[in-house]
């Protein structure tokens, strides 16, 4: 869970061939399609607040949630015209100063916190969770408490959707594969191992980016992610006392197949 919190700026930049506002309609429309028009929508892992901002937009009241402060200090300055740096509120449900000034008519509220033990001061429409931020719970138990804390804070038959990368993806597809990218204004090694044991995919990440002197600052990190089987997240679900709705192979309507690199959950609060 330590992951992004050394590059924030340099992330943005080599994930801008992901399609936000593609999967951005692909969430909005399963949203409506379960009951959930408007009102508060709470994401978790939120990161740089793209697909907060995006859900912002559609006209829901958004709460970004991530463990990440340089990530969430960008998610601000987007947000928000500002002299200077806003604070992050540290594992407290507060709201943001009054003083800034609003952009795109929205407001957006970020709360560094760990979604694994996270905290807020009322009950949700919905919780949201994209670009595999699930497959960062190593643990089931930590998983199972996650679950069990979204279901703590939706609204009565409120919708929690996510998505996760599969196992079929990680040992398939990345494998052990290194990956690079070389542009003018920097460049990135990806080295991938997955452990079909443990079911943990790890990466390093190595990226060189141009500073302004035409000198190069090297940057490194290493994610670990786990690769859960569907039915073992369905369980888990069930476990934490939600209802399960269904799950996808992501950005269609499409059952889950052995060949799905990406999963859609749905699941309903049903009870606390």
């Amino acid at each position: 869970m330590e992951a992004y919190t050394g590059f924030a700026q340099v992330y943005e930049l080599f994930m801008d061939n992901v399609p936000y506002e593609e999967w951005s309609r692909y969430l909005i429309h399963l949203l409506r399609e379960y009951g959930v028009e408007d009102g508060i929508v709470l994401e978790l892992g939120c990161g740089t607040g793209k697909m907060t901002r995006l859900l912002a937009q559609a006209g829901f009241d958004m709460i970004g949630i991530d463990n990440s402060e340089e990530m969430l200090q960008m998610a601000k300055d987007r947000d928000f015209f500002t002299g200077e740096p806003q604070e992050i509120f540290d594992c407290e449900a507060e709201n943001l100063s009054d003083s800034r000034q609003e952009k795109d008519d929205f407001d957006i509220l970020y709360l560094l916190q760990d979604m694994r033990e996270f905290e807020l001061y009322g009950t949700v429409r919905a919780v949201v969770s994209v670009c595999d931020s699930m497959n960062y719970i190593l643990e089931e138990e930590e998983l199972l408490q996650v679950f069990q804390l979204v279901n703590t804070y939706l609204d009565p038959g409120g919708i929690f959707i996510f998505d996760m990368n599969t196992i079929y993806k990680y040992r398939e597809i990345l494998g052990e594969a290194v990956i690079c990218e070389n542009r003018e204004e920097g460049s990135f090694i990806w080295e991938n191992f997955y452990s079909e044991e443990e079911q943990i995919n790890q990466y390093d990440l190595t990226l060189f980016i141009q500073e302004e002197n035409e000198l190069y600052r090297k940057y490194e990190e290493t994610h670990v992610q786990r690769g859960y089987e569907p039915e073992r997240v369905k369980a888990l679900l069930e476990q934490a006392g939600m209802e399960f709705v269904g799950m996808f192979d992501a950005f269609t309507k499409d059952p889950v197949q052995e060949t799905s690199e990406r999963i859609y959950f749905i699941a309903r609060e049903k009870g606390k």
